[in-house]
């Protein structure tokens, strides 16, 4: 949690350069090719089974860079954060179907009301960068389901492959918009340092983790993420949030972690 909330910082500064889609390029296209020459794992091919599986974890983890850095380009790291770990937070509930889950729910959904604009003393949000942050939630849901089905393989194989589908997708979309300044030295030794604070090391670790942890241990932990988030925003980039958002977040963390918690094996 620390690096990738670190790693997404750092990437935030280099949006004026590239954008958020360019940034994602550089970070997951160097992510992969880091994961492909550490690995290698056409050394051993994946399953047939296993093939498609892999295919969408990689998919949904390009899409899920693709849309928190479009958010982040539009609202507080930390308040994107908030928005996203609602994704994990209905893996939980949706596994267990009890009402005090969705007790847990209502409780983010509190957390999520307090960071409208219709109480005093919050800022407004821009509203495309609260639905990037839906769709990337959603987007981590996908990750979290399928990465725990690919969890079986080898952990560095199904990171690698991941990586590597997420970026045939993430790089193209990111080289339409930024064009020949992906290739700058400043943009691709900033996309290196992003690629293993955001990608390599933080998914490697968590595909270790998945393979060793029910997924109600790996919620808990996850639920702390907007907390890391807003610090490393704060300290990484100043972003100063108010009393009220980080009651939010507050309120979020606790939903996420308590779901987590409390759910059945």
């Amino acid at each position: 949690m620390v690096s990738v909330n670190l790693g997404a910082a750092w990437a935030k500064g280099l949006f004026p350069l590239v954008g958020a889609a360019g940034v994602t390029a550089v970070r997951v296209g160097l992510a992969a090719a880091i994961m492909l020459a550490i690995v290698r794992p056409w050394r051993t091919l994946p399953q047939r089974r296993d093939a498609l599986n892999l295919l969408v974890y990689g998919l949904m983890l390009g899409c899920m860079n693709l849309l928190i850095y479009a958010a982040f380009a539009r609202i507080p790291i930390g308040i994107a954060v908030a928005i996203e770990v609602v994704g994990p937070l209905g893996v939980v509930v949706l596994s267990s179907r009890r009402a005090r889950d969705f007790g847990w729910v209502l409780l983010a959904g509190l957390g999520l009301w307090l960071l409208a604009p219709v109480h005093e003393g919050v800022p407004p949000l821009d509203p495309l960068g609260v639905a990037y942050a839906l769709g990337a939630a959603f987007c981590w849901a996908m990750y979290i389901v399928f990465g725990k089905r690919v969890s079986t393989m080898d952990g560095g194989h199904a990171v690698a492959w991941g990586m590597l589908a997420a970026a045939l997708f993430a790089v193209p979309v990111g080289a339409l918009q930024a064009g020949g300044a992906l290739l700058l030295p400043a943009v691709l030794a900033g996309g290196l340092a992003v690629a293993v604070l955001s990608s390599a090391l933080p998914y490697s670790l968590e595909m270790a983790a998945l393979a060793r942890l029910p997924r109600r241990v790996f919620g808990i932990l996850v639920s702390a993420g907007p907390a890391f988030a807003a610090l490393a925003g704060y300290i990484v980039l100043g972003e100063r949030l108010t009393g009220m958002q980080w009651l939010a977040i507050l309120l979020v963390i606790l939903a996420c972690g308590g779901a987590a918690a409390t759910a059945r094996k």
